[in-house]
């Protein structure tokens, strides 16, 4: 189904090859030529000159009027469609230059090599489908009277395109070697057409979506909103915890002091020793569950195993596995304390994930220092077909990750191995 996309994806492309701009200086050249004399003779160079200058003059008014632009959403639209390459549009036009449009006129000179290999794979099926059934309505159309002189049948060839490589059959054992050409050109069909669509694809990334400094712009823009709505998000978490846990635990601890108090009483006496003192077990033991649960809050800001380093940190987390966890770490140089957070937490939830989601026998998690980089993956031996769209949490990973410039990589096929990968700066 897929390659059934990229044919019609090549075949759809002809037209935008068809108004590229040498395509259309050859024209310009010629309607000049034929207006000035009738198309008697050879230009003249000043008749070059003026068609050219003419096609440079349609360039700039594509671009001034924003007509570039058009055109380049409709060759995304297009790969969007068949491909399902979805490139993010370039932001408005804020100055008269417009690189967005410019980049769509690249686009279109590029487009004309492109777009006549794109023509090619599509020859690749077509004349391998001809050259395949030639043994089939042979004898249909070869059937006339004896004596009776028929022209050979032309048989395509890799190189029939140009002109010069195609060969005649004019004998039935002659269209089984056709069929046999046919089938070699099948074969080598679903190999051209892929390289020659993947690279009309990242033409189609590089030079009609945002650009890059635009693009890393966006990036920079949407990193800051996850950056606020994650530290938004962890105050009100906070806040929550504190109001439906220590804050009642405290409360309640006052509560109960005060009713010692009160058992107390102002007197040398006691009235009720035994009623005090069993308020004051309950105030201890509130306090104690009040200090136990903000530790715990204390632990999810900054885990106190960090204060040694990734590596104590995650071989913490290996040892409290109940999958064997094997563990190698080889971080020459200690990555920023808001890195190390980050990356602990991350190793925290995927091997969680692991544990719950994936059948897992076996755990590896792998932590390594790279110049500046830090690459963190953990990897399991289980079924496989993790889906960050299943809301097992790799989305929220994503988005924290991607506040401090980093990547997730999810290698998940069905039937396993799973293995995430988490990119991270040294320093953030």
């Amino acid at each position: 189904m897929m390659r059934l996309r990229e044919l019609w994806f090549c075949l759809a492309g002809a037209p935008f090859a068809l108004i590229s701009p040498p395509v259309l200086a050859v024209l310009a050249v010629d309607l000049t030529w034929w207006a000035a004399d009738g198309g008697r003779g050879n230009p003249s160079p000043a008749e070059i000159a003026v068609a050219i200058a003419g096609v440079g003059l349609l360039l700039v008014l594509a671009v001034a009027t924003g007509a570039a632009r058009r055109l380049g959403a409709l060759q995304r639209r297009l790969a969007d469609r068949l491909l399902g390459l979805r490139v993010a549009a370039p932001p408005a036009r804020r100055h008269p230059g417009d690189g967005a449009g410019w980049r769509v006129i690249a686009y279109q000179f590029i487009k004309l090599p492109v777009g006549l290999v794109e023509l090619y794979a599509v020859y690749f099926w077509i004349g391998g489908l001809v050259n395949l059934c030639y043994p089939l309505w042979w004898g249909a159309f070869r059937n006339h009277p004896a004596g009776t002189e028929l022209s050979p049948v032309p048989v395509f060839t890799p190189l029939g395109l140009f002109g010069e490589g195609t060969f005649h059959v004019a004998t039935l054992p002659g269209t089984f070697a056709a069929a046999a050409a046919g089938a070699a050109m099948l074969l080598a069909a679903p190999w051209i057409t892929p390289a020659v669509v993947s690279a009309d694809a990242w033409l189609i990334r590089r030079l009609l979506g945002p650009g890059r400094l635009a693009q890393r712009v966006h990036d920079l823009e949407l990193s800051r909103a996850l950056a606020v709505d994650d530290s938004a998000a962890l105050l009100r978490r906070l806040e929550r915890n504190l109001h439906d846990g220590a804050q009642i635990r405290l409360a309640t601890l006052a509560m109960n002091l005060g009713m010692a108090r009160e058992k107390l009483g102002d007197g040398p006496e006691v009235p009720d020793a035994a009623a005090a003192r069993e308020l004051v077990d309950a105030a201890l033991r509130g306090a104690k569950d009040a200090i136990g649960e903000l530790r715990v809050l204390a632990r999810g800001m900054h885990p106190p195993v960090l204060d040694n380093g990734l590596a104590d940190a995650l071989a913490s987390l290996a040892a409290d596995r109940a999958i064997p966890v094997e563990l190698d770490v080889r971080i020459p140089h200690r990555p920023t304390p808001a890195i190390e957070t980050i990356a602990y937490f991350c190793a925290a939830e995927l091997l969680a994930n692991a544990a719950k989601h994936s059948n897992a026998g076996r755990l590896a998690v792998r932590a390594a220092g790279q110049r500046d980089i830090l690459l963190l993956s953990v990897a399991d031996d289980g079924t496989g077909g993790a889906d960050p769209a299943r809301g097992t949490g790799l989305t929220g990973l994503a988005q924290r990750v991607a506040v401090v410039d980093g990547r997730l990589t999810i290698t998940s096929p069905p039937g396993g191995p799973t293995t995430i990968t988490v990119e991270l700066p040294m320093r953030a």
